[in-house]
């Protein structure tokens, strides 16, 4: 069997075997010097990095990392995190049908109603199968309505940034009861387009409805009778991060602010976000809004570090790693970093809007340490800020703690 004194130098010559051509491993004041370089390069107004390396513990970098800033898109870290953290993995957002009055012979005296649960991802093949649900329990005509109940949100279309108006950087209109996104919306909104797509899905199904289609509140002793359920919170959560999904991210945070009350509003939903990662041991910042979009929000570098080594370190911490890009594979980070010593190493969110972006995420290392990173660049031409967040994050993956030319063999 070798010895320790002889396995360590053994497992770095490896090491040097698999390096990329041209790559080299590099300590931490070399990692630093490369971070001042590249920020400055990038002509950020104002900026703000930190790096921990969360195998040992040891803070690898900082600058300005306890200086507020906005994170733009990094925001939806926050959001997916308290998400997966109080609605559970595994969850869904669920809509409903249910039936008031009495069912005769396949005759409901009565209306059906269609509850609305926030689920981004409802599409017109969902309403077929809650329209084929409502055939099996045995309804053929309907003396009332078909109606669609939004009551679970507010009824405002966009954010904070828009002042509750639809957004057109929100890819699509908010509301609890949206199909294709609320897109789909005529005058009336987007429970009523629902209402209106459910109510030609049960006609297709040869239910026969009597009364015109509208929106209302379904009563307290309204009768289930299907449900359709939303992807599991992970895979809204990995659409939120990895493609920046800002339409997800402010159903999410609305659907945490409903597990308070309805109708669910943004404000509580940040609220609500906020003591969740509070509970965490998390400091989340200044929370606006769940995608970011709002300038209002505000965060530091190191709080969005310590956001990263808390869910590294719990059980959320595969779920919550997977929600991220792969750089130079997937998301918004499929055309970074190609190439690089990142590339499939690293895993990111990235964060853009008018003068601002910013990086933020996991770099697993030479030696296989897991960094986190989160690099805030705001005032800034967003293209330059791309270049320069690629090299720091490059030269972040070779990082080594033990560079492999120091004291090799003894």
């Amino acid at each position: 069997m070798l010895s320790r004194r002889l396995l360590a130098p053994l497992c770095a010559l490896l090491l040097l075997l698999v390096l990329p051509a041209g790559a080299s491993a590099l300590d931490r004041a070399t990692v630093g010097r490369s971070f001042d370089r590249w920020i400055a390069r990038s002509g950020a107004t104002y900026s703000g990095a930190f790096v921990r390396d969360l195998t040992t513990g040891e803070a690898l970098y900082a600058a300005r990392a306890d200086r507020p800033r906005i994170p733009a898109s990094v925001e939806k870290l926050f959001t997916t995190a308290a998400a997966l953290g109080t609605l559970v993995p595994t969850g869904h957002l669920q809509t409903r049908v249910a039936r008031t009055g009495t069912l005769d012979r396949g005759a409901l005296d009565g209306d059906l109603l269609l509850i609305g649960g926030g689920d981004p991802t409802l599409g017109a093949d969902d309403l077929q199968r809650l329209a084929r649900e409502v055939r099996r329990a045995g309804i053929r005509r309907v003396s009332g309505s078909v109606i669609g109940d939004e009551s679970r949100f507010d009824g405002l279309r966009g954010g904070p940034r828009t002042s509750g108006a639809a957004d057109v950087d929100m890819s699509g209109v908010l509301g609890a009861l949206t199909i294709n996104r609320g897109y789909a919306a005529r005058p009336g909104g987007p429970a009523l387009a629902a209402a209106r797509r459910f109510a030609r899905a049960l006609r297709a199904r040869g239910v026969r409805v009597s009364g015109r289609t509208t929106t209302g509140e379904a009563p307290l002793d309204a009768e289930p009778i299907a449900a359709a359920a939303s992807p599991s919170i992970l895979e809204l959560a990995q659409t939120t991060n990895i493609t920046s999904d800002n339409f997800y991210a402010e159903t999410l945070l609305k659907a945490l602010a409903a597990q308070e009350s309805a109708p669910a509003r943004t404000a509580l939903g940040a609220s609500v976000a906020r003591s969740a990662l509070l509970g965490m041991g998390v400091s989340p910042g200044t929370i606006a809004d769940g995608s970011g979009l709002s300038r209002r929000n505000t965060v530091t570098a190191r709080q969005v570090v310590g956001l990263l080594a808390r869910m590294h370190a719990s059980d959320l911490g595969p779920a919550f790693e997977s929600t991220l890009a792969v750089a130079g594979r997937t998301g918004t980070l499929r055309r970074r970093l190609i190439g690089t010593s990142a590339e499939g190493a690293c895993r990111g969110k990235t964060g853009t809007l008018r003068d601002v972006s910013t990086l933020a995420g996991y770099c697993r290392t030479l030696e296989g340490h897991v960094v986190a990173f989160a690099i805030l660049l705001n005032g800034v031409n967003v293209s330059a800020a791309h270049a320069a967040q690629d090299r720091a994050v490059a030269v972040l993956a070779r990082y080594m703690s033990r560079p492999l030319g120091r004291k090799l063999f003894g």
